[in-house]
């Protein structure tokens, strides 16, 4: 088999084969196939695409490529959720007790971020004490008595992911359906879960800027995951403003444990109870969607979702004081009200703009290097559709250090009023089973 072959096969819009591909995913993680060839390859699949069949042999050749976590040790259907990503997206925190609440197991592989804020691992140590460093024995343990527990992700899980992003980055080739796709699934299928439920993102502040483009993302993902005997599905929700109203760790975290409490954005909660319903349902925890809500906002009403967050928090060392005492948090020096300059209505919030805005208080990273400020970053105080009188606050920013001119002038230009009233914006536009 030589690679220049498969090149020419797929430039010319042809299908490969389940050997073609493992070869490639194989050559290329070992390093028999150099960089520019696969590169080649790569431009192919962006102009002729692939199969469902292509797709789901690339994301198994992929997971295939390095380690599997084995969670068969734990007892139950093992759900996993996933973001495609966006601002404030603060839904893991509140997900994993909400759902762990219900009997699902939720065994979290998670990481740190690059970007507007720090990824859930950053946020959660933004909790005194509390560490991701435990061994799989441990980790299964916790799952088993609490149904709940996170750990940092495996460092040689899906290396041929890892190489084929990196090359990706810098060759005009992220912008592919099959190659996200692949690249998404391979990872959560390679962390174990019996069951995946994908939040895909859809506007200005997500990776898809249109609905059309965002529902044939989570229709590819959710194919992929059916074919390799992984339950999948897909809520596609708005990011064409900020999830929620905080934006930064510590502040995320303080949100989280306000929605298990039954006080957090309206929005927020919504898209947790309609992710979480289809987790306990995918874990057969519920017979219908209907009842497993139902059981969610029992154990928020009840105040099991919050218990279950103490537990989890205390058992990875965490100072679970913090959720009646959200005090204890890291805080910011500084408090800042950026004020209306008009009456009127809000009418945009750039999701992504507002983000970077955060990161350039320290509630991000720029590069891999960079530190974050855990107390730092921004909690809304208006959303799209709302009206707001001159002199009003828009946002409240936490910040470490006094001159936030450069942060206050983008928040001015990304944060839009207008004369005429403005409806809110959908927040979940479908839902996607197969």
């Amino acid at each position: 088999m030589r690679m220049v072959d498969l090149i020419e096969k797929k430039r010319d819009g042809h299908e490969l084969t389940a050997e073609e591909i493992h070869f490639i995913i194989h050559g290329y993680t070992e390093g028999s196939i150099p960089d520019y060839q696969v590169s080649a390859l790569m431009m192919a699949i962006v102009f002729r695409g692939m199969t469902e069949r292509e797709r789901a042999d690339l994301t198994k050749a992929m997971v295939e490529s390095g380690d599997q976590i084995d969670l068969s040790q734990i007892e139950g259907i093992k759900v996993d959720k996933h973001s495609t990503g966006g601002v404030g997206d603060t839904t893991t925190l509140v997900l994993g007790p909400l759902a762990a609440a219900a009997g699902v197991p939720i065994a979290k592989m998670s990481g740190r971020g690059l970007g507007h804020t720090g990824g859930t691992i950053d946020k959660l140590e933004s909790i005194k004490g509390f560490h991701v460093e435990i061994d799989n024995e441990e980790f299964i343990d916790l799952v088993n008595k609490n149904k709940i527990a996170v750990i940092g992700q495996s460092g040689n899980l899906t290396p041929a992911d890892k190489k084929l992003y990196a090359l990706r980055d810098v060759t005009g080739t992220v912008e592919s359906i099959p190659l996200i796709a692949s690249s998404i699934m391979s990872k959560k299928i390679a962390a174990g879960a019996d069951a995946i439920v994908l939040d895909v993102k859809t506007g200005a502040g997500a990776f898809m800027k249109t609905l059309e483009d965002s529902r044939e993302l989570a229709q590819a993902m959710v194919q992929i995951g059916n074919s390799v005997g992984r339950k999948t599905m897909a809520v596609i929700s708005d990011m064409n403003q900020p999830l929620g109203f905080a934006i930064g760790n510590a502040l995320e975290v303080k949100e989280a444990i306000d929605t298990l409490k039954g006080r957090g954005p309206q929005d927020l909660t919504e898209l947790c109870l309609t992710l979480g319903s289809h987790m306990v349902y995918l874990a057969e925890k519920a017979d219908s969607l209907d009842e497993a809500r139902t059981m969610l906002e029992n154990a928020i009403k009840n105040g099991t979702a919050l218990e279950k967050f103490k537990e989890f928090l205390s058992s990875q060392g965490g100072d679970a004081s913090i959720v009646d005492h959200p005090e204890k948090l890291p805080q910011a020096n500084y408090i800042f009200e950026l004020e209306a300059k008009e009456d009127g209505y809000i009418a945009e919030i750039t999701a992504d703009e507002v983000g970077t805005a955060a990161m350039l208080l320290g509630a991000g990273r720029a590069t891999k290097e960079s530190v974050i400020d855990l107390a730092v970053g921004l909690i809304l105080r208006k959303k799209i559709g709302d009206k707001v009188k001159k002199g009003e606050p828009l946002v409240t920013i936490y910040s470490n250090f006094e001159n936030i001119n450069e942060v206050k002038q983008m928040l001015y230009e990304n944060i839009k009023i207008t004369s005429e009233k403005v409806t809110a914006p959908t927040l979940i536009y479908e839902e996607i089973m197969e």
